[in-house]
């Protein structure tokens, strides 16, 4: 069991500090991922941004992912899961066109005019709270693979063994603290695992670009 966000990112950082004063970048997921990120970049003093994604929720079970998409509009789909619940194209058109304005909401929230990064050449870590399903995070490396950087690290707290697999596949390397079987949520590990708010993550930007 991890305290709260904050002790995981501590652990999480002492196993990348390899990349301590390197030319890193850290990329959390909002918004849970943002207090990792923080942490793994006040640890690794180096600079902190995010990248936007969202769950794509079944129709009949909006907490169940049967997706993800990103800012730019490309989406990871669970296409088996899609097909078992016979979910429409209509009905998978509703969900995305709802959370990429969710996504853009944010985008704007967290921002403002600031641009995102340029990642050539850079090694990013890309940082969440911990994965579930994979979908989210798979579908923000796949956004973060456009910008051409040098490596992609996935680091996180927790998930299933079958899911970081997955994603293993999509990165160069992947970092994780606990991988308990059987997996029941992301919040499981953590004794104290509030929401995030929308302040605390544009909060936790401001306070990173200062230090």
């Amino acid at each position: 069991m991890f305290k709260n966000r904050e002790e995981a990112g501590k652990i999480l950082a002492e196993k990348l500090s390899i990349y301590k004063d390197k030319d890193s970048i850290i990329i959390a997921i909002p918004r849970g991922g943002v207090v990792i990120g923080y942490e793994l970049a006040m640890a690794l003093k180096t600079g902190l941004d995010i990248v936007i994604v969202r769950k794509l929720g079944f129709p009949s079970d909006p907490e169940t992912a049967m997706g993800a998409i990103a800012s730019d509009g490309s989406v990871v789909l669970d296409t088996e899961g899609i097909t078992y619940l016979q979910v429409s194209e209509k009905e998978l058109n509703r969900v995305k066109s709802r959370e990429l304005k969710e996504v853009i909401r944010r985008e704007k929230k967290y921002r403002g005019n600031k641009r995102f990064p340029d990642l050539k050449k850079r090694t990013v870590i890309m940082a969440d709270d911990g994965t579930a399903t994979g979908l989210t995070a798979i579908a923000a490396i796949r956004f973060i693979k456009k910008r051409h950087p040098k490596k992609i690290i996935f680091a996180v707290p927790t998930g299933p063994s079958e899911v970081l697999d997955k994603i293993r596949r999509e990165v160069d390397e992947v970092v994780v603290l606990d991988t308990p079987y059987p997996f029941f949520a992301v919040g499981a590990v953590y004794e104290d695992f509030p929401q995030v708010s929308d302040r605390e993550v544009i909060s936790l930007l401001k306070k990173a670009g200062r230090e």
